[in-house]
């Protein structure tokens, strides 16, 4: 009986929870497949099948998914229409249409091909796309595809935008909820008329924009190692696709609240990797400003007014500009060019475009109408001149220099009189024998002005901080630091000198003085002021102004009165203060910040520098991230990129980046190891000796793991401090860190997850980078006083790169 009822559940029970793949590829006439069958892509890549909403087991969709990846739908057929408490299968209707019906008969789905087709074929491609063909014909074209039709999901290979042929215009729609495939408030298309941009819309409202296309990568870093396709024929199509390797998984996708993401999966550690992001934050709310407003973002949102415009209301900067002289289209009018910015919307009747015109401001200042200009050059079309009209909205300023357009805007003539009376106040004299750094502050920001080294040119260099309200006077700081006294010195670094100063307030600062000689300068100074004004966590030194006084450029911190982590972990008398569970406290809150830059920030940011030395600890012994100097911020769907100027710290910095330049958020990963194996060991990477090999730190953890001695690497201060099975799972967590391969390597999302989750499985580390021994020359009596002769003339000099 017992064997009977085994029987019984395995043949009858067992297909209700389990799928069973047909043997083919495709469907042919006559053929189904039913709700416990899939049809598998011929390379193994795809699967079509049935899938239930998590949330309700009773709705059951045909969709389209990563194989080995069921849990990730990248396409769903009758979203708005599911199969209730029903069985389903899908078939060839009577004219050869793929039909999904359900146990009574009722048509849920139907490809709704507009010809008969006599011997219809649905197979399911390599590419992830469902297509309908006639066996017998010859024609290059399906009957019907999947990817004419996305869902929430972009894959490689698929269209967004119209094509002329089947007259459709192509777009992304969200679920209703991360669980309900149904159709959502938010798409995401392509603007078709005027010049081609992304937009993301709410029913008819749009929400966000992308930039028009061409010279910037459609102003989303899409093109940084991605490999896309823009088509701009206005007669024939006007499309963006992109490619991928064939190997790899990826996917563009809009969520269900508005924001778009790109995702790769890694086959290491089984996870989506979100690689790219483009959402409404900030300055992307489209029209935040109103018209003729400019939005800019340094350390929030805010908007001003374009060159010639003031606001309507200074209580309410959102409700647009109006012209300070009205008196426009009349002898004398001109342009004022706006740099580094994303143009104007360019929808519609907002916009003309002309080909081979020789005199774009000519041609717009023939119509009283016209409000700015601006030129582009467009691949295989040639120069072309945009006119904007009615209204400039959705102006914004770009974070990095040089990576925006220029804008012309119409303005009166009387504000290039008075434009010109400003210019011939402010007129500076080169003196050619002597060196001179002239600084002008100006209405609308801040610029330096400095010799080029090697002439008596002047180069202006443009500071992006529209904000005054993080600008410190010079005197107050002079007051703070008493002249920036030596005996307020708490430090010195790559950037230069550190003192500590006394507001009037009471609030001790960190005052961070640039070096007359340092390496660094002002792209670093740019740099952390932008990033770090941005970045609010508690894991993160705060910024709380700069200075910029004549020679003098300088950067205000909170005061952290126990300096750096250096100054404890690599101090034999006060390691001890750092007991077990605050070095535990010290890498979880360092993960936490870290996290914070890759992933959870308005902005992806590496920091290039990661080292004991810029964890800085508070008066309760937290950490937090210092020194962005080095920092950059990356395209969200960046996995990495390229220097040839390799920065930051020796001992730190990954193999791939020393070696070939190549940095990327695993780079930072890499140097999170380094520090989490010196917390653990007390011992620091770089000028680690041991008396039994030549390995530097890294070689010496990994070479204790392989011989089951892995204890043995905890600092001797912390003796009978630790549990032996936390500590060996930290260990872990580090040599996870600093794999050779950047790739093997987790991301700092699953590294907290390692972190907060002890029952969590960890993988075994593989090498890590610099694993080799060292040959160190060493002077002759350094440890030993003994004198050594040698008879050989064969004498070796060892040349060393010096990082920081």
């Amino acid at each position: 009986m017992k064997n009977l009822l085994s029987f019984l559940f395995f043949f009858i029970l067992i297909p209700l929870f389990s799928r069973k793949s047909i043997a083919d590829d495709s469907l042919r006439k006559r053929q189904s497949i039913n709700d416990t069958q899939v049809i598998i892509s011929a390379s193994q890549k795809f699967e079509l099948g049935f899938f239930n909403e998590p949330k309700a087991s009773n709705l059951k969709y045909l969709g389209i998914w990563y194989k080995g990846i069921p849990d990730v739908v990248v396409w769903v057929a009758n979203r708005d229409n599911p199969i209730v408490n029903s069985s389903a299968s899908l078939t060839f209707s009577e004219d050869g249409n793929l039909v999904l019906i359900n146990q009574t008969g009722s048509h849920l789905w139907s490809s709704n091909s507009t010809r008969s087709i006599r011997n219809p074929v649905g197979q399911l491609l390599d590419t992830g796309n469902l297509v309908l063909r006639d066996s017998n014909s010859k024609s290059k074209y399906y009957e019907w595809q999947s990817f004419d039709y996305p869902s929430d999901t972009l894959l490689p290979g698929m269209k967004l935008g119209w094509d002329s042929r089947t007259g459709l215009n192509r777009k992304l729609t969200s679920w209703t909820s991360p669980d309900n495939p149904s159709l959502g408030e938010f798409s995401f298309s392509i603007n078709t008329n005027g010049l081609p941009q992304f937009l993301v819309s709410k029913g008819n409202k749009t929400m966000y924009r992308g930039w028009p296309w061409f010279d910037h990568d459609f102003g989303q870093g899409y093109g940084n190692g991605f490999d896309y396709n823009l088509v701009f024929n206005t007669s024939m199509e006007i499309s963006f696709s992109y490619r991928y390797s064939e190997n790899s998984r990826t996917r563009i996708v809009m969520d269900s609240s508005g924001s778009i993401y790109r995702y790769v999966w890694s086959d290491v550690e089984e996870e989506w990797h979100k690689e790219f992001t483009f959402d409404g934050a900030g300055c992307n709310d489209y029209d935040l400003c109103g018209n003729f407003g400019i939005c800019s973002s340094v350390v929030t949102a805010s908007c001003d007014c374009l060159y010639g415009f003031k606001p309507i209301s200074t209580q309410n900067f959102s409700n647009g500009c109006i012209r300070k002289d009205p008196e426009i289209c009349k002898a004398g009018d001109g342009f004022k060019v706006m740099s580094n910015v994303k143009w104007p919307d360019s929808t519609g009747d907002l916009v003309k475009m002309k080909l081979d015109i020789q005199d774009c401001k000519a041609e717009c200042l023939k119509n009283c109408s016209c409000l700015a200009y601006g030129t582009v050059e467009i691949p295989k079309i040639g120069n072309v001149c945009v006119n904007w009209f009615h209204k400039l909205i959705d102006v914004r300023y770009v974070r990095e220099v040089g990576s925006g357009d220029d804008l012309y805007v119409r303005v009166a003539a009387s504000e290039l009189e008075w434009d010109d009376e400003k210019r011939s106040v402010a007129v500076v004299v080169v003196v050619p024998i002597v060196s001179v750094i002239i600084f002008l502050a100006l209405v609308s920001g801040c610029c330096l002005i400095r010799r080029r080294a090697s002439g008596n040119d002047l180069v202006v260099i443009e500071l992006p901080i529209q904000e005054n309200n993080l600008e410190m006077p010079i005197t107050v700081l002079e007051a703070a630091t008493e002249n920036f006294s030596i005996s307020n010195k708490i430090g010195e670094g790559g950037f230069g000198l550190v003192y500590k100063g006394k507001l009037p307030s009471g609030q001790e600062i960190a005052v961070k003085k640039l070096a007359e000689r340092s390496g660094q300068g002002l792209q670093e100074f740019k740099n952390e002021v932008i990033f770090i004004s941005q970045l609010q966590h508690r894991n993160l030194v705060k910024l709380l102004g700069f200075c910029i006084h004549e020679e003098d450029i300088l950067l205000i911190y909170e005061y952290l009165p126990n300096k750096s982590l250096d100054c404890f972990l690599f101090d034999d008398q006060r390691r001890s203060i750092l007991n077990w569970s605050m070095r535990i406290d010290i890498i979880i809150g360092i993960t936490r910040g870290l996290l914070y830059l890759h992933q959870d920030s308005r902005l992806r940011i590496i920091h290039r520098d990661l080292k004991a030395a810029n964890i800085l600890l508070d008066s309760g012994m937290k950490p937090k991230i210092s020194d962005f100097g080095m920092a950059r911020i990356f395209g969200e769907d960046q996995t990495e990129t390229k220097t040839k100027r390799v920065v930051g710290t020796y001992g730190y910095m990954p193999p791939e980046y020393v070696i070939d330049g190549y940095f990327s958020v695993k780079s930072d990963v890499f140097s999170f190891g380094v520090v989490v194996l010196e917390i653990i060991s007390g011992k620091k990477n770089k000028g680690f000796l041991h008396p039994e090999h030549q390995l530097n730190l890294l070689g010496h953890a990994w070479k204790l793991w392989n011989e089951g001695r892995a204890l043995e690497l905890i600092d001797v201060m912390l003796e009978d401090q630790f549990d032996k099975y936390e500590a060996l799972r930290y260990i872990n967590i580090g040599l996870l860190c600093v794999q050779r391969r950047p790739e093997e390597r987790p991301s700092m999302s699953t590294v907290f997850s390692m972190l907060e989750n002890e029952k969590m499985q960890l993988r075994l580390p593989q090498r890590p980078g610099f694993y080799e021994e060292r040959f160190i020359v060493s002077d002759i009596n350094s440890s030993s006083g003994d004198q050594q002769t040698s008879s050989s003339n064969n004498n070796v000099t060892v040349t060393l790169l010096h990082g920081r």
